[in-house]
Formats: structure tokens, C-alpha cells, sequence
């Protein structure tokens, strides 16, 4: 008989599996932190809208506290860096060691698109020589400069787009990869100047890659259903999913589990567990995520596991948006507390919390260790004060926690948070 899991332990489960039960590093965060948590987390996904911070910089955030981003910066976006991005998820930070793992998506772009004779790359293959023959002759190169330097003719073949759009297919079917950023700009280069040649003429079977990421999935789950798994690296064969979790159970890596309340349509959802997955006694602290953090990216897992309907609002027309912007959900224990949407005002130094709303598994207490989260987040960015607007049914207890009336503004932050 399979073991059961209640709700919450699942969340512990899940928590732990994520990094969030270990403590907060006391003294300064170095590389030795981040290399630990991405090998919890596998991927950081990437991301530039940037009204709070840019979405990649949160998880180490959510996970380490405070951090000097220059660091996140020298790790993964120089040309020394032991990662490499690819569509992992969608497009992420991956260990560069993994960069054959991901050769089989690599091949499923080459097929689809050399298969069908209108695909762009078929319709433009000089522009897809004529940028290959640059990254070889002149090595790593952004966009601008290929452009720059790009034979002038007619029509619109050496547009920007044209160049751009050369490099994201050869990007996609792995003949070129991305040596670092400058800025948030990429880099593009062959990726024979990328990847070491101990790294890139490893061969990995399809079947084999599969199953090494769902393993990889399971662990960085903790405990997880079969869709939980194949959206962690967006593994749409589900044929070779389930194969790859018979695989792992009868290898003793993954065990089935019940998890009380895991349903769809009034019926139990297998799941499993990773044979390294804990069950904490409790989760404590609190931590600030991003949209693009596992633990809520795959929107039906946050909203079995935490109880979390999440939508994004960019694209939603201002007057028709229910919660902001760009909320972010707030992690308080084992549960998502609330939603908060923040900006970074840097010419006043403000972080503002422009709507905060309560989740349904709040608790009146969540109010404060809410405001301790808001108030390293400000420090963290280097602003020094906090401003609540009334939008949202927790902003007055967010106002009221942060000593400062709804709309107005919290003036300094303290130095024990601004070096925290």
C-alpha cells in the first residue's frame, strides 16, 4: 500500500526539497551558497521585466537572504562560468556540464524545423551561414555587433530581426550557445567556443536524458505527480515520462505516495517520492517568490499544493487587473500567506507595495513576519524606505506591521535589515 501524505506534509515535503528549511546563511553569501542552491533547484529561470528586481536574482534571494547580485552576475553571465542558458524550462540558467543532457530537445527543433521546407531557417539559410561564418571568424558577438557589420542590400534580409532570429534558431539546435551577457544583452558564439569538448561530444540517448531530468525533477520536487514532473524541464512526451518514473520506482529512487487532497476530477492523482526527500517537522521564516520560482511556476501545482490561483498580470489591461502587475507570492512557513505587488521607486529610494492581498491559508501573526521579508527585500535592493498603497484586503495589517498609515511611507530602513 502506498504511504499517504497529508497536505501539509506534502508542503514540507516540498519546501525541503526547494532549500527553504535550511537556514540563511549568518555570515556574507558567496559562490559555495549559489552553486548549493542550484544544485537544489537545477534551473533558474530568466527573465527581464525588472519593476522589483529582475525574476532570476529572486530565488537566491528567496533561499539565501541578502546577496550582493554582482555576485549572481560573475557566476552566471561571464564567459568563465560554470552555466550555460538553455530552454530548459523556459529559458534558464543550466549547468554547463548538462549541456549534452539537453541535445535531444536540441534535435527535436533541427527536425521540426528542417522537415517543413517553409521554416524560417529553411526560407533563410544564407542569413544562418553568413551568421556562423562571423561567430567563427570574429568569436563571441551580441546582435548589435553582427548587425553592424552586416553586407548592406536590399529588401529586408539583414534587418535586425533577420539577425536576431538567426541566432535564437542555431541557439535551439545547439550550434550555438550563449558565452555570458552584457548588461541583460546575450552574447551568442559557435558552441564549440562555448562548451568544452569533454562536455559536448558526450552522447545521451533520448530516453536516457529523460529519465536523468525526471530524476532530477523528483529531487528538486520532493514529492510530485506525473505532471509536476514533465513541467519541471517541460518534457512533453508523456509516453517517455511515465517510462522514466517506472524506471526510477523500480530502480528504488521514487516510491508511490497518496497525498490527501491531490485530486482532479474526484479522482486521486498518483504522485511519488524521491528516496532523498525529507518530511520537516515544520518549515519556518518566510521568503519573497517570484512567479518563476518552482515552486509556483507550474500554476497547477501551486494551486493543489499551496492553495495558490496565481495568474501573472502584465498583459491584463490596468483597470482589469485583480491583484497588480507583477505580484509576488509571500511564503510564510509551509504556506503562501499573500500576494504583494512591488516596485522599486529609485529615485526616491522607495520600495512600494503597491497592493497586498491575503490568500486563503493566512493568519492574522503572517502580518509580521511579512513586513520583516518587505523590509530585507528594500535593504537588499539598497532602498531605504517602504511606502503601502490601499489597494488590496491585506494592505492596512502590511501598513499597520510596518508602523506607517495605508499610502504612506516607512522612512529608514533599519541597519540590521539593510546588512542582513
Amino acid at each position: 500500500m502506498s504511504e499517504t501524505l497529508s497536505a501539509a506534509q506534502a508542503r514540507r515535503v516540498a519546501l525541503a526539497a526547494q532549500g527553504f528549511t535550511r537556514r540563511r546563511p549568518s555570515a556574507k553569501v558567496g559562490s559555495r551558497h549559489v552553486h548549493g542552491a542550484m544544485e537544489r533547484l537545477g534551473v533558474l529561470q530568466i527573465d527581464s521585466v525588472n519593476v522589483f528586481a529582475r525574476s532570476h536574482y529572486l530565488p537566491l534571494f528567496s533561499r539565501l537572504g541578502a546577496y550582493d547580485p554582482a555576485l549572481l552576475d560573475r557566476i552566471f553571465m561571464s564567459r568563465t562560468t560554470h552555466y550555460v542558458e538553455y530552454l530548459a524550462h523556459e529559458a534558464t540558467f543550466v549547468p554547463a556540464e548538462d549541456w549534452s543532457l539537453w541535445r535531444f530537445r536540441m534535435d527535436d527543433f533541427r527536425r521540426r524545423w528542417a522537415d517543413d521546407p517553409d521554416s524560417w531557417m529553411n526560407q533563410n539559410a544564407r542569413t544562418i551561414a553568413w551568421v556562423k561564418d562571423e561567430l567563427r571568424a570574429r568569436g563571441p558577438l551580441r546582435p548589435a555587433q553582427l548587425r553592424a557589420d552586416a553586407p548592406r542590400e536590399r529588401g529586408t534580409w539583414w534587418d535586425w530581426d533577420e539577425v536576431k532570429l538567426a541566432l535564437e534558431h542555431l541557439w535551439r539546435i545547439g550550434e550555438v550557445a550563449v558565452s555570458g551577457r552584457r548588461g541583460f544583452e546575450r552574447v551568442y558564439a559557435l558552441e564549440e567556443q562555448v562548451i568544452p569538448a569533454e562536455v559536448r561530444l558526450v552522447e545521451v540517448p533520448r530516453e536516457d536524458a529523460i529519465r536523468e531530468l525526471i530524476r532530477r525533477a523528483a529531487r528538486s520536487h520532493g514529492v510530485a505527480t506525473d505532471s509536476d514532473l514533465a513541467d519541471y524541464y517541460r518534457i512533453r512526451d508523456r509516453a517517455a515520462v511515465r517510462r522514466a518514473i517506472d524506471d526510477l520506482v523500480d530502480a528504488g529512487e521514487l516510491r508511490p505516495v497518496q497525498v490527501r487532497g491531490w485530486e482532479k476530477a474526484g479522482r486521486q492523482l498518483p504522485a511519488w517520492m524521491h528516496r532523498d526527500a525529507v518530511l520537516p517537522r515544520r518549515v519556518e521564516g518566510a521568503a519573497l517568490l517570484t512567479p518563476f520560482d518552482p515552486v509556483v511556476w507550474f500554476r497547477d501545482r501551486a494551486l493543489r499544493a499551496f492553495d495558490l490561483d496565481y495568474r501573472i498580470e502584465i498583459y491584463v489591461p490596468a483597470a482589469k487587473r485583480r491583484f497588480g502587475y507583477y505580484s509576488l507570492p509571500m511564503l510564510v512557513g509551509d504556506r503562501i500567506v499573500a500576494r504583494v505587488d512591488l516596485k522599486a521607486d529609485r529615485a526616491s529610494s522607495t520600495l512600494q507595495v503597491q497592493s497586498a492581498w491575503w490568500e486563503p491559508q493566512a493568519r492574522p501573526e503572517d502580518a509580521e513576519a511579512m513586513t520583516q521579508e518587505l523590509a530585507l527585500a528594500a535593504a537588499w535592493q539598497g532602498l531605504e524606505n517602504i511606502s503601502v498603497s490601499g489597494w488590496g484586503d491585506a494592505a492596512d495589517a502590511v501598513a499597520g506591521a510596518l508602523h506607517v498609515g495605508s499610502g504612506g511611507v516607512r522612512r529608514h530602513v533599519h541597519e540590521r535589515e539593510r546588512s542582513a
